[in-house]
């Protein structure tokens, strides 16, 4: 990966990713695509409609089903799923924790499938070895994530277990590319530590020291947050933590979230977001709009002959009015899920397009005010 740091607008950033099979300009947004697809949405949608520059898939789902050895004889995830973008893929680690059955050890973590409930053990190697097959451009590392509120012995092993993992991932990715494999893929790793100073500083220097046969990670990602701390909470923690992170590398904070948090997270200094808010809220009638956000099943909205934002020009908004999504919900029709989702997903792109734009432009300050004095209309 080549970074450039092209502007900073006091924390805000606006950066360039140079990649092997593309370029990625900061800040970006990740549609989430879990199971190798964004829910509702085809390769068509993505590649001439919403056009992102990547897409996050999940691991442990597709190690599940259908299997990395399947993505990967149709091609790896691009061939397979026919999205011409970059894909990022999570480790998988998230998701095995959140299990009941998820047993964790410094070894790895052992849990059961949650469709068949066949056992099943990841490994920092394991983790690499399926993102490998699936041929995802970002790699992330297998991390300890500990829900919060956590007591301070539990965020000690998640921080100590993380630094580890990540020393293994980068040494077993480094020998495959010493072998002439997986040249192509990038590797970030996880800053943990929930809401303690201590810890979230420990980590961070862990990990910006490991190193491995000259090597080191590609980026940097800010893990462990929105999973039950307070909004200030996690603004605060972002405070502490992107500065300890090299300026020279990308800053990726995961699993985050409102277009609020968005714009929070662009002011300290993050690069790159991902959440399935945008699909999952689109499915529950829950529609972003430049003004904040409104609920299309209210009757309110049934004779309204306009489109969902009059600032938006996704495909929604250009051909179909609200009263007419109003309908398809209420009449559980399943095209609503497509043309909300092409709207919220297009609102959430364009969020961080006109943001990136701003720090650019040196406006930063004044992108950010407009943003919350539409919300105060």
């Amino acid at each position: 990966m080549r970074f450039v740091l092209e502007k900073n607008d006091d924390a805000a950033r606006a950066t360039r990713m140079e990649l092997e099979n593309g370029a990625i300009e900061t800040p970006v947004f990740m549609p989430v695509g879990t199971a190798g697809a964004v829910k509702s949405l085809d390769a068509i949608d993505l590649n001439e409609i919403l056009k992102p520059q990547i897409i996050l898939a999940n691991t442990y789902h597709l190690y599940l089903r259908p299997s990395a050895e399947t993505v990967e004889r149709f091609g790896k995830l691009r061939g397979w799923t026919g999205f011409n973008g970059l894909f990022l893929t999570d480790s998988g680690g998230f998701q095995a924790f959140s299990l009941k059955s998820a047993k964790v050890g410094d070894e790895g973590v052992k849990f059961q499938s949650h469709i068949d409930g066949s056992p099943h053990f990841f490994t920092p190697q394991k983790a690499i070895e399926t993102q490998r097959k699936l041929g995802s451009d970002i790699m992330m590392v297998l991390d300890d994530v500990p829900a919060l509120p956590a007591k301070p012995k539990r965020l000690r092993e998640s921080v100590e277990r993380t630094s580890a993992w990540a020393r293994n991932s980068l040494e077993y990715l480094v020998q495959t590319r010493e072998k002439g494999e997986a040249l192509n893929q990038n590797l970030f790793a996880i800053v943990q530590g929930g809401t303690d100073k201590g810890f979230r500083a420990q980590s961070a220097a862990e990990l910006t020291a490991i190193e491995y046969n000259g090597f080191g990670f590609d980026g940097y990602a800010i893990g462990g947050l929105s999973v039950g701390e307070s909004a200030d909470e996690m603004y605060q923690t972002i405070d502490f933590v992107a500065p300890l992170l090299p300026a020279d590398k990308p800053r990726y904070l995961m699993g985050v979230g409102t277009p609020e948090n968005l714009i929070e997270g662009i002011d300290r200094g993050i690069d790159m977001f991902d959440c399935v808010m945008p699909t999952r809220n689109a499915r529950n009638g829950t529609l972003f709009t430049s003004f904040g956000k409104i609920n299309v099943k209210q009757s309110r909205y049934a004779l309204e002959n306009a489109p969902i934002d009059p600032r938006c020009d996704c495909y929604t908004c250009k051909n179909y009015s609200l009263g007419y999504l109003n309908h398809l919900f209420r009449s559980g029709e399943l095209t609503y899920y497509r043309l909300a989702t092409l709207h919220n997903l297009r609102y959430y792109l364009t969020l961080t397009r006109l943001a990136r734009s701003a720090i650019l432009n040196g406006e930063w300050q004044a992108f950010k005010n407009d943003f919350y004095a539409k919300r105060a209309q």
